[in-house]
């Protein structure tokens, strides 16, 4: 009898993934190497990302990055282009977020958002854009939001940022078609994490209220986010550029009249 040996769907590509010591990240990384590929995991939790790492073995590699920095970029891909030869795939998910009103939401905070959240996207699309192109093409997969296809109260610079992301991919799509590279977004709605609990100071955050506000009823996994960013990273999604695809558990099926 024949035994039929699988392939994964990401074998011999290289990822670079950004905030990838946990959370949406961490599960990311976990679904690229499952799926055959050798992943740098970038973070500033230099001991959550090297825990991470030891854990994954050879498939894996971690480097300090803050997103914000240019230098830590060029570090990272002068890096994952030693360690493993090539680069396929960026996986720009490093984040943060922060609730204010619009009225007391302080410069420093709002600019300290849009550092991490649109300005670390912008830094990576174009630190890659060489190496991708090396490798004859490739796949950018950018972490937005819900929050980047409508607004929240309270989250005016988380989805001031969010929007930008959306809007910068479909830019970096037209532009780099012609390279080969694919850029799409990702619009992860309620997603249990700790993203939340972090921006309210650590404290734990029942999310499952919110959960049974939209159609399916509860909060997503980030193992569910991690399997669609798999697909944007695969040759499955070969025709796939420029465009926003969202899990969200039916939030935006809806709007504000709905009983």
């Amino acid at each position: 009898m024949t035994r039929t040996v699988r392939v994964g769907r990401l074998a011999g590509k290289v990822a670079l993934i950004t905030g990838a010591a946990r959370g949406q990240g961490e599960a990311a990384v976990r679904a690229f190497v499952g799926e055959g590929a050798r992943v740098m995991i970038a973070d500033i939790d230099d001991a959550g990302g090297e825990q991470l790492s030891a854990e994954l073995g050879d498939a894996v590699v971690y480097q300090h990055l803050d997103v914000s920095d240019e230098d830590d970029w060029a570090a990272a891909v002068k890096q994952v282009g030693e360690t493993f030869g090539r680069l396929d795939v960026l996986v720009n998910n490093a984040g943060i977020l922060f609730f204010a009103e619009l009225a007391h939401t302080a410069l420093a905070d709002y600019e300290r958002v849009i550092r991490v959240n649109q300005i670390g996207t912008f830094l990576g699309m174009r630190s890659v854009v060489e190496p991708l192109s090396a490798a004859g093409g490739g796949s950018i997969v950018n972490v937005s939001s819900v929050e980047g296809l409508a607004a929240m109260p309270y989250l005016v610079a988380y989805t001031a940022s969010k929007f930008a992301i959306r809007g910068m991919t479909k830019v970096a799509a037209l532009e780099l078609g012609a390279r080969g590279i694919r850029v799409n977004s990702v619009h992860p709605g309620m997603i249990d994490t700790k993203m939340v609990s972090d921006a309210v100071g650590g404290h734990d955050v029942d999310l499952s209220p919110a959960g049974k506000k939209v159609a399916l009823g509860r909060v997503g996994r980030p193992e569910e986010i991690a399997q669609l960013v798999v697909f944007l990273a695969s040759d499955d999604s070969s025709y796939c550029t420029g465009a926003e695809f969202v899990a969200d558990g039916g939030a935006t099926a809806t709007h504000a009249l709905k009983f």
